[in-house]
């Protein structure tokens, strides 16, 4: 019995421990700065006021210039097959902007 009258003053006083402290909070994500972030070929074209036939010269060279670095950078990382189309398109995409 005295056992048990222990236990009880014990699982009362760590629970009152317990209860005071602050609840863990999740870490922040890591800030990306501007400078360091390439533009998407989008934000270029708005960037240099492009418009009309001008932009769309841009953005077909933009693309072909972001599928390109795309397509090395998957074969740089050894993708082939569906890995590497899923890889490029999504490079390329993120990369011309929407």
């Amino acid at each position: 019995m005295k056992a048990l009258a222990i236990f009880a003053a014990f699982a009362l006083t760590t629970t009152a421990v317990y209860a005071q402290t602050a609840p863990a909070t999740a870490p922040s994500p890591p800030v990306v700065s501007a400078p360091t972030a390439t533009p998407t070929c989008k934000a270029q074209a708005i960037e240099k006021k492009l418009a009309g036939a001008a932009m769309t010269s841009f953005m077909t060279k933009c693309e072909k210039d972001a599928s390109a670095a795309c397509t090395k950078s998957a074969a740089d990382k050894k993708l082939a097959g569906a890995a590497m189309k899923s890889f490029t398109t999504k490079c390329t995409s993120s990369a011309v902007g929407t």
